[in-house]
């Protein structure tokens, strides 16, 4: 071994403590880690508290929660003991879990125990520990809850961070003070939804994504840009505004660099705004304009969407990157001419919708979000009313995507600091989306629809959108009171039904846009052809809708023959849960859907299809299943938009009628076992056929999923439908198998459902009967790839198997 020099060892002696000092001073010199946007969703435990024991509500209300500072919620002890509490995956919708319970109070909410009267069934406490690297220092921390139903109490570290009151709007806070690095800190929760905001199933606990956001002091505030777009021909003027936020000591100058992405990430424009400076604890607003040539356009056909790329520089090292997305399109209501997009007139053929779906309640995956637009646009629609709350931002998304435009709706009527707060919350976050082209401020406010006082009100809302969004008209869904109150304040005027009235508005009125907000109502139980009050199912023939509505075809005829109208809403696309109408218990969800609380159609999905869509369209109903009705008429209709329909029993002819537009055909059959068939006509020529045939009885299963590849992310998941047949594979329409599933492989059962709205069978578990021949299974990816096996079994019955892959996904960024 070699002896050192003297040198070598003065060398040695003074680099050691330098040596232990440079990673530290490297720390200091790099630039700041940019923006991270983490999932929050994994990790959580969940325990029922109780409304009116604080015993069994963890001491809640039992002494001065807000005595200290430091102590509030027993639960945000790091010692506490949680081993009894129940891990949970967001998003997570407690209410949907619990038993159906025969009680009227309930009934319009889907008859699940939550409320005044249900204390330890209404109350829901949510807990995360998480551990912040030393590396985070010096950053601003950020809580972003997209949605908790309802009034959610938040504590870090025993620390009171907010409240937020509504279960529909989200909610952010800065947590950076209340947080320690290196060590673990507790997140809790406490959920209280005792009270309600609607008259529907709302579901209860926090039901969309979480987010932990890190930044640089100096970085784009939340929700801080703004994207408008003026085309011009071949060119298209793009004006940001970014609101930069410097939560630091000092002022801060920055520059502020804009790039226009198009999807497959060229940039299109650019441009940089030097020397902009931001005081102290405070924000700044940053305008700057792109010039995009031979721009592609946002459309329902062509849903073109951009990314804008904000870069925040000190110095030149970026200290903050924030990306928004966003369409260039154009758009206009017009008194004559309805709805105009990109100059171009577009009816809208639109849906109300509830949040909830089968196997979920109102916790739906981003998947199942894409899955329902999906849907919708196959029946021919290109509309979206957000009913009668602001929706999750993945349903934004989805739309964006998809090309389905959005009456975006605020849930609390109201010009008072919370209803303000409420509202501004959405279109701050909302209003970039190009699917979006009007806000609706209020739905059926009867006491103030048509008074001075709901003028006011509706005004002073009104300001608050115009200061966030200039650029689309705002609304209200109004059953009356046309011509007076509200109709004076916005700027276009909405009918909820009563379709004799907008004649009148609209000879009174001749410079106001007039759009149905709310249409039709019409009610049937999908497979079912006569009215059964006593299992609470009503006929899908489309004849019955309650006095204040109408039927498909009477609304959309009445509206198709009116240009002037820019088109409606029909309540509504899907079934959701609470709401019965006409008939209560064993009743417990809508009947109002176009589709089923599954998303399978009911027959007014294929009238729609044929009159809003372009495709041939040729659909007979009903079944041909009727034992014991030998001889008896059946009422045999038929939609589609052909010339000319032929029917034919067991091969004879019973006539060939022609196709009246936005109308239906039909027959009076007299039943005999075999088949019946629709022919139809295009041009003279036989284009399509249509057949129902009696079937034999059930004798396997069969299985189809939506997607046979579904990325392991742990969030992804497949749509499995499960369809009852019999020996020639022909689905048993009447049938009611009880069903098992199983799933093998890396991925689980996230929830089932079958479309029944008498049903009081657990969304949460793995098995269910089927209805009508038919009902489905959720199937959650996990976070391995591999190949997911999903088994049917039922009595007597051929099993069946689906395979779905679940493919390598790099999953998003998410808190440990």
């Amino acid at each position: 071994m070699s002896l050192w020099s003297r040198r070598q060892l003065v060398q040695r002696a003074v680099a050691a403590p330098l040596l232990r000092w440079l990673p530290r001073f490297s720390r200091a010199l790099a630039p700041a880690p940019s923006r991270d946007r983490l999932l929050f969703d994994s990790g959580w435990r969940f325990h029922l508290g109780h409304a009116s024991d604080p015993a069994r509500d963890f001491g809640w209300g039992a002494e001065s929660d807000f005595e200290k500072s430091s102590e509030v919620f027993r639960p945000s002890g790091l010692k506490f003991d949680d081993s009894a509490w129940r891990a949970v995956t967001l998003p997570h919708d407690w209410a949907v879990e619990l038993p159906y319970v025969h009680a009227d109070e309930l009934n319009e909410y889907g008859d699940h125990p939550v409320g005044r009267n249900y204390p330890e069934t209404s109350i829901g406490w949510y807990r995360r520990v998480f551990t912040l690297p030393a590396a985070d220092a010096g950053r601003r921390i950020t809580l972003e809850f997209d949605g908790v139903f309802r009034d959610a109490l938040i504590a870090v570290n025993g620390r009171l961070v907010g409240r937020n009151f509504s279960g529909y709007a989200p909610y952010q806070a800065d947590i950076t003070d209340l947080l320690t690095y290196g060590t673990p800190n507790v997140l809790v929760v406490r959920v209280d939804a005792t009270e309600r905001e609607g008259w529907f199933y709302e579901g209860a606990g926090i039901y969309r994504h979480v987010w932990l956001v890190k930044t640089a002091p100096l970085h784009v505030a939340h929700w801080g840009t703004q994207v408008t777009a003026e085309v011009d021909g071949d060119h298209a003027t793009v004006t940001v505004e970014t609101e930069i936020a410097q939560d630091a000591d000092g002022n801060a100058s920055c520059s502020v660099r804009q790039e226009i992405h198009d999807a497959a990430g060229v940039v299109l424009a650019s441009q940089v705004a030097d020397h902009q400076s931001v005081a102290a604890w405070s924000t700044a607003t940053v305008r700057q304009q792109l010039s995009v040539v031979h721009p592609r356009l946002w459309s329902v056909d062509t849903p073109i969407l951009h990314t804008l790329v904000t870069t925040i520089l000190v110095n030149a090292v970026e200290v903050d990157r924030y990306e928004t997305s966003f369409g260039i399109r154009t758009i206009h209501f017009d008194a004559d001419r309805g709805f105009l997009l990109n100059g171009a007139r577009v009816a809208i053929k639109g849906t109300c919708n509830h949040q909830d779906h089968a196997g979920v309640g109102s916790a739906l995956p981003d998947r199942l979000q894409s899955y329902r637009i999906e849907r919708l646009k196959a029946m021919g629609s290109n509309a979206y009313r957000t009913s009668h709350n602001p929706p999750t931002a993945e349903l934004l998304d989805a739309c964006d995507r998809q090309g389905m435009l959005v009456l975006d709706e605020t849930r609390l009527f109201s010009p008072e600091p919370e209803g303000l707060s409420q509202l501004e919350r959405m279109v701050r976050r909302d209003r970039n989306h190009p699917c979006v082209i009007a806000w609706s401020l209020a739905n059926e406010e009867y006491a103030d629809q048509g008074s001075e006082r709901g003028r006011l009100m509706i005004a002073a809302m009104r300001r608050a959108v115009l200061r966030l969004d200039p650029t689309r008209p705002v609304t209200a869904a109004m059953n009356g009171g046309w011509g007076k109150g509200f109709t004076f304040a916005v700027d276009v005027q909405g009918f909820n039904y009563f379709l004799g009235d907008i004649d009148a508005i609209h000879r009174d009125w001749p410079t106001k846009p007039l759009m149905g907000t709310e249409v039709s109502s019409a009610l049937g139980t999908r497979g079912i052809y006569a009215n059964d009050k006593e299992r609470g199912y009503m006929s899908a023939y489309d004849v019955n809708a309650p006095g204040w509505g109408a039927t498909a075809e009477k609304w959309w005829s009445y509206f198709a023959a009116r240009p002037f109208l820019a088109g409606g809403f029909v309540w509504t696309g899907f079934d959701y849960r609470g709401e019965p109408t006409p008939y209560k218990w064993p009743c417990t969800s809508s009947h109002f859907g176009i589709m089923d609380t599954c998303g399978f159609p009911k027959d007014n999905f294929y009238y729609y299809q044929a009159w809003w869509g372009a495709a041939p369209v040729l659909h007979l109903f009903p079944h041909w299943n009727w034992s014991g009705r030998e001889g008896q008429p059946i009422d045999v209709w038929v939609h589609s938009n052909l010339d000319e329909v032929e029917l034919l029993l067991n091969g004879h002819s019973l006539g060939r009628k022609p196709v009246i537009a936005n109308s239906h055909l039909s027959w009076q059959v007299p039943y005999a076992p075999g088949a019946i068939e629709a022919r139809g006509f295009r041009g003279g020529r036989r284009v399509q056929a249509d057949r129902r045939e009696t079937t034999g009885p059930a004798t396997a299963l069969r299985l189809t999923a939506d997607r046979n590849r579904i990325q392991a992310n742990g969030e992804d998941l497949a749509v499995v439908s499960v369809e009852v047949i019999d020996a020639a594979g022909r689905v048993v329409p009447t049938d009611d198998a009880a069903i098992t599933f199983t799933v093998t492989g890396p991925g689980a059962v996230l929830g089932v459902g079958n479309g029944n709205p008498s049903s009081h069978e657990p969304d949460k578990a793995s098995n269910r009967q089927a209805f009508n021949g038919l009902c489905c299974v959720l199937v959650q990816a996990g976070t391995s790839p591999g190949q997911l096996a999903v088994s049917a079994t039922a009595e007597g019955l051929a099993s069946a198997t689906a395979l779905i892959a679940a493919e390598s996904a790099q999953r998003r960024p998410a808190v440990d």
